[in-house]
């Protein structure tokens, strides 16, 4: 546990000095602030706009970051060379993986916590008070982070970098058109439409169950248990695509 403690904090710390992290944090504040900016322009509740383009702000830039500093991670280390040192040490190449994914995601978390905040107070000054039913979807939100992040580490063990981001950002949108594709299948009579469509749903994540953004934006109402068994699946599937990529990775010949 030491050793994936030491590699976590080192990626955490590497991570937070890449300029990456730093343009797409600013970038989540800018599209905050442009939310407040909307809300004033729209006839309708100035709160719901804020918080459904607040929400959608921490899901696409925690993406963004999930990809991009997440497949750079592992690939930048194979390219410097930089593993040949790591690995010499007493260091299996898993626990250099799982530390290398534990770092990253305290940075999603910072990301997640930064715009929470800047959200909360964007909230506060229409409604004077805060805002707790958007953890409903917020949490499910950095569990979706989570998963992309593993899909992100998964693509990065066999692939090259500009392959990865572009692999994983396929997953990010399939996972959330499958359940689409496949009502959209199940409403025709194209059988082989229909089999390709399950197939996406049950092969690929379906992100739309970590999705509660539009329901707590407008009080629809979401259940505890709900949120749970959505939670559970993330983890679940996250946990298999990771030892997906340490199986890979510990079979990698590293020239």
């Amino acid at each position: 546990m030491n050793k994936i403690a030491a590699i976590a904090l080192n990626t955490f710390r590497e991570s937070i000095r890449d300029r990456i992290f730093y343009s797409l944090l600013f970038f989540a504040v800018v599209l905050l602030a442009f939310s407040m900016v909307l809300g004033n322009l729209t006839l309708a509740e100035p709160v719901k706009i804020i918080k459904d383009f607040g929400l959608g702000s921490i899901s696409i830039v925690g993406t963004l970051i999930a990809i991009f500093v997440g497949i750079g991670m592992v690939y930048k280390e194979m390219e410097k060379k930089t593993i040949y040192v790591i690995l010499s040490k007493p260091i299996a190449r898993w626990q250099f993986l799982i530390g290398k994914y534990c770092g990253l995601s305290i940075t999603i978390i910072i990301e997640v916590v930064v715009m929470t905040v800047l959200l909360f107070i964007l909230c506060y000054q229409y409604v004077p008070q805060i805002p707790l039913s958007l953890f409903y979807a917020i949490i499910p939100i950095y569990f979706e982070l989570q998963l992309i992040l593993a899909v992100a580490f998964l693509f990065s063990t066999f692939s090259t970098s500009f392959l990865s981001g572009m692999f994983t950002l396929s997953v990010f949108i399939i996972g959330h058109l499958t359940k689409d594709l496949k009502m959209l299948a199940q409403s025709g009579d194209d059988v082989v439409f229909q089999k390709f469509a399950n197939g996406l749903y049950y092969f690929f994540p379906n992100l739309e169950n970590l999705n509660f953004k539009a329901r707590v934006v407008h009080n629809l109402g979401v259940s505890l248990p709900e949120i749970l068994f959505s939670l559970l699946y993330s983890a679940l599937y996250t946990a298999v695509i990771l030892l997906l990529a340490i199986f890979i990775f510990e079979r990698r010949d590293i020239p």
